[in-house]
């Protein structure tokens, strides 16, 4: 069977990619001395399991406004992604492709691209943070995020002590590098269940000429596979390795990762990996054409595997 396609050998769906439709609202200003900005999304996916209820599922990820000045740094109040994940998540090649073409997320929702497979998904939360004034190419980044419960993990939920995450960077002219961390306790249904979601983040992205080369390592406790704590108390590491070929106006890609946990047993995911090769080809400033195929492959603790193989093709209009 192949994995992800709900129990099927196959399936085909006219749906999003890893980006859903979105309409963006910013809007800039300054008022004694200070910069203030203000972020609102609002997103809708184009496939459904029927033809009726799509028509009311909204995708709101961020709404949020900034208060900056050069001395002081960024102060950030409202919803908005996290910063652990973020950097793959938003370098990833497929984020204007499909990756992988999960039947079941994208019912509502959108494809997976390399989230399960390389990287968790970023997440997005209620959150204060604070970035700081850049030094040279360097910059660091703290938030308190609104706890969240186990991802489709009824037994773990939210605590009261709120999410840390933390980010620095540093830009330097052939590209940047990076490294991140978060924190949050669950609690499980027992005392003896409860567990404290941990883990860091390294990676790294270098352009020269056409070619373009990013590598980023996660590890932790309660990472989660696709979002916080959906494992619960598990070990886990990711690695994603991605390299592209920009030709006048056609961007050749290829990208590997990969999700093994540690402590996983019997039925559970022991490794999920993904490989996607792409082609994207910018036909106007703001249309670009995709295609892409893409093998992922499963194991679980006891040996047995899943394969889904994907073929993705369509466009993408950023105006």
């Amino acid at each position: 069977m192949g994995l992800g396609c709900a129990g099927k050998d196959g399936r085909t769906i006219i749906g999003n990619g890893l980006l859903p439709n979105a309409l963006i609202t910013i809007v800039k200003g300054k008022q004694e001395g200070v910069d203030i900005g203000a972020t609102l999304m609002i997103g809708a996916a184009v496939s459904s399991d029927d033809a009726i209820t799509n028509n009311h599922n909204v995708d709101v990820r961020q709404g949020f406004f900034t208060l900056a000045t050069q001395a002081a740094g960024t102060l950030k109040l409202g919803r908005d992604y996290g910063m652990f994940g973020a950097s793959p998540t938003l370098s990833d090649m497929t984020l204007i492709g499909a990756g992988a073409p999960v039947a079941g997320t994208q019912r509502n929702r959108v494809t997976l691209g390399h989230v399960g497979a390389g990287y968790s998904y970023l997440g997005t939360y209620g959150q204060m943070a604070w970035t700081s004034p850049a030094m040279g190419g360097f910059s660091v980044a703290v938030a308190v995020m609104s706890p969240v419960d186990a991802y489709a993990n009824a037994e773990h939920t939210a605590a009261r002590s709120p999410q840390l995450q933390a980010k620095a960077t540093l830009d330097f002219s052939a590209g940047k590098a990076w490294a991140a961390a978060k924190s949050q306790p669950f609690k499980g249904s027992t005392a003896a269940t409860d567990f404290t979601m941990k883990g860091i983040e390294v990676g790294g992205q270098v352009g020269v000429g056409g070619f373009n080369l990013l590598a980023n390592f996660q590890s932790g406790t309660g990472l989660g596979v696709l979002a916080d704590g959906d494992n619960g108390n598990t070990k886990s590491n990711s690695w994603l390795v991605q390299g592209t070929y920009a030709i006048g106006r056609t961007k050749l890609g290829l990208s590997s990762g990969a999700t093994k946990l540690k402590s996983a047993t019997g039925s559970g995911l022991k490794q999920n990996a993904s490989t996607t090769a792409g082609v994207y080809f910018s036909l106007t400033k703001g249309v670009t054409l995709v295609g892409e195929l893409s093998t992922t492959r499963s194991k679980s603790a006891a040996g047995d595997t899943a394969r889904m193989r994907g073929l993705a093709f369509g466009g993408i209009l950023f105006f």
